[in-house]
């Protein structure tokens, strides 16, 4: 497939440097991945970029929860945004709604401001809103390069339909998330004829640790803190010769 991206979403200099290996063409890079990413710190994009010549996006959101932002988180992202393009980031990944659903215009405007001559994507915030086609009109006004979804579902499968007609209803790359893997790119590629995919690879490594406190609970109920979830090189690797075969 010509001019396919292959988006690894990665929290750790660790998965950034495996999903480089696998084939990668850009990452998306964030923190706290198993709450579906926060904005990363500057020296863990600072390590990335020592360590990789490849496209790094990093991801504005400074919470875990819905996407209503405060004025406060949205002068956050704001600063984030100024930061990371000084670093010489090469884009940003927002996404902001307003209480019914819509785009919140005036903090993603705000937001984008600051982060000008970047390339700008929206990220799953809009599986959340209440009209993907006005939204999508909307991100197109912003100047946003790329719609990060899974067509409203949890799964990109279901969403298939959506991801299709998105893709065809303006000039934004639709890029599909939420599920995607080496398995099914072939048919999500037939059912939807779009050339960008996001994925994260990622499998459980046991912990070193080697002393360990069973009356002790620090991290997520549902995870135990003795796995550490990182990006395999081979399941990129896997995704990437399926786009190279298409």
């Amino acid at each position: 497939m010509k001019n396919f991206v292959l988006e690894v979403c990665v929290d750790s200099v660790e998965s950034a440097i495996a999903a480089a290996e696998g084939g990668a063409t850009r990452l998306e890079l964030c923190a706290n991945l198993l709450i579906r990413g926060t904005t990363p710190s500057l020296f863990l994009y600072r390590e990335v970029r020592k360590l990789l010549d490849i496209p790094i996006h990093c991801i504005l959101r400074p919470r875990y929860g819905d996407f209503c932002y405060t004025d406060s988180e949205v002068r956050i992202m704001k600063g984030e945004a100024e930061q990371f393009k000084q670093e010489g980031a090469d884009g940003i990944v927002i996404g902001a709604l307003c209480p019914d659903g819509s785009l919140d215009l005036k903090a993603m405007e705000t937001i984008c401001e600051s982060a000008e001559g970047m390339h700008i994507a929206v990220h799953r915030a809009f599986d959340a809103c209440s009209d993907p086609f006005a939204a999508l009109a909307q991100a197109e006004k912003l100047g946003v390069k790329t719609i990060l979804t899974s067509g409203l579902e949890n799964h990109c499968l279901d969403g298939a339909e959506l991801i299709r007609d998105l893709s065809r209803a303006g000039s934004i790359d639709i890029m599909a998330g939420g599920g995607v893997t080496a398995e099914n790119i072939p048919e999500l590629w037939a059912k939807t004829g779009v050339t960008s995919y996001h994925l994260s690879g990622l499998a459980a490594v046991k912990s070193p640790m080697v002393y360990r406190n069973s009356k002790l609970q620090t991290g997520l109920p549902s995870h135990s803190e003795y796995e550490l979830w990182r990006t395999k090189s081979d399941m990129i690797a896997a995704a990437r010769r399926v786009l190279d075969e298409l």
